[in-house]
């Protein structure tokens, strides 16, 4: 047994669980100031509701890939020619193809005795963009798979491997970002890849260490929008230290006045469903007196939604080794070794 990969495995469950149990919580740190740490994250009055703008702080990489006016007008008219073209061989036919300036390496990875695909390319099929596929997890995958971890895609006539994100398969103009990818409900899953019009079908596996791949999840292509906007969602959270009526001291979200002060904005929830704001810091050491709409009760714990859009990482990689075989460990042990009692 590898103790690297296991420590890795244990610690990915943890992180699973823990995002169960308490989702998108995190600690403020208290060596650096929350307002350095959160900078890029913002409060939202409602996430429903709250304008952002998609065209806002774009990364560099947008500017290596290609966006359409409109997507699915696009599409339809594409498809059409392509079924109104006559042009081309019939099914049942033998053609031969005279393919000039291959590189070697590519026949090099040629093996002899197997079919080679050919695929012709529908127009901007050969640009990148952002596109966004709609997946189940599969039954048979039981190991938590983390945003941002490398996968294995076979998106239709295409296999590669890239880092995605997770998000929320919703008809807002906002989504939020799943950490895991989660088993009860589908999934969206973005990624920077080159341009396939649907419908089409995507398999994602794993690859573990051995190079063999697991299946983890079925779906199929969704769109191509680099406009979709994902929002990935922290709570910083405080508990009340004194409470009289509507008003209550709140500790251990913050640990300096200028943090208070900063975000002071930003409304206040708590698990109980009470809602309020910040009125004044209370004194240097993060106690802030905090006003609500009803009464807080005692074991009651106040939250702080905070946001920032998240992208795609460009790890897009069009090489993808030959799959082995998938096969069963069986383990023999022999009479001799057993201790019984």
């Amino acid at each position: 047994m590898d103790e690297a990969a296991e420590e890795e495995g244990l610690k990915r469950y943890w992180e699973a669980r823990s995002h169960e149990m308490f989702p998108d919580e995190v600690d403020t740190p208290l060596d650096t100031p929350a307002r350095i740490r959160f900078q890029r994250f913002r409060g939202l009055k409602s996430f429903r509701s709250s304008p952002w703008d998609p065209m806002e702080n774009l990364p560099l990489d947008y500017s290596r890939i290609f966006q359409f006016q409109s997507f699915e007008r696009t599409r339809r008219r594409i498809l059409a020619e392509a079924a109104a073209d006559e042009d081309g061989a019939m099914d049942g036919w033998y053609v031969t193809l005279h393919i000039i300036d291959v590189p070697f390496s590519v026949m090099a990875s040629v093996q002899s005795g197997k079919p080679l695909v050919l695929v012709s390319l529908l127009p901007h099929e050969q640009k990148m963009s952002v596109m966004h596929l709609l997946v189940q997890r599969h039954p048979s995958n039981t190991e938590p798979i983390k945003s941002k971890e490398e996968l294995v895609f076979h998106c239709g006539f295409r296999r590669f491997r890239a880092s995605p994100i997770f998000s929320q398969h919703t008809t807002a103009d906002k989504h939020k970002m799943e950490r895991f990818l989660r088993p009860d409900a589908p999934t969206v899953v973005s990624v920077y890849a080159p341009i396939t019009f649907p419908p089409t079908g995507v398999l994602l596996f794993k690859e573990r260490n051995n190079g063999v791949q697991d299946l983890v999840a079925t779906g199929s292509l969704l769109s191509c929008n680099p406009q979709r906007v994902v929002l990935k969602r922290i709570v910083l959270s405080g508990h009340p230290f004194k409470i009289n009526r509507r008003s209550a001291v709140v500790r251990y979200m913050f640990f300096n006045r200028e943090d208070i002060m900063w975000f002071k904005p930003v409304e206040l929830r708590t698990k109980w469903g009470r809602r309020g704001h910040i009125k004044e810091a209370l004194g240097t050491h993060g106690h802030m007196k905090c006003v609500f709409d009803n009464q807080l009760r005692s074991q009651d714990t106040v939250l702080m939604n905070l946001y920032k859009r998240v992208y795609p990482r460009w790890t897009y990689d069009p090489y993808v080794p030959p799959q082995l075989p998938w096969f069963k460990k069986e383990v023999t042990v022999e009479m001799d070794d057993l201790d019984m009692e």
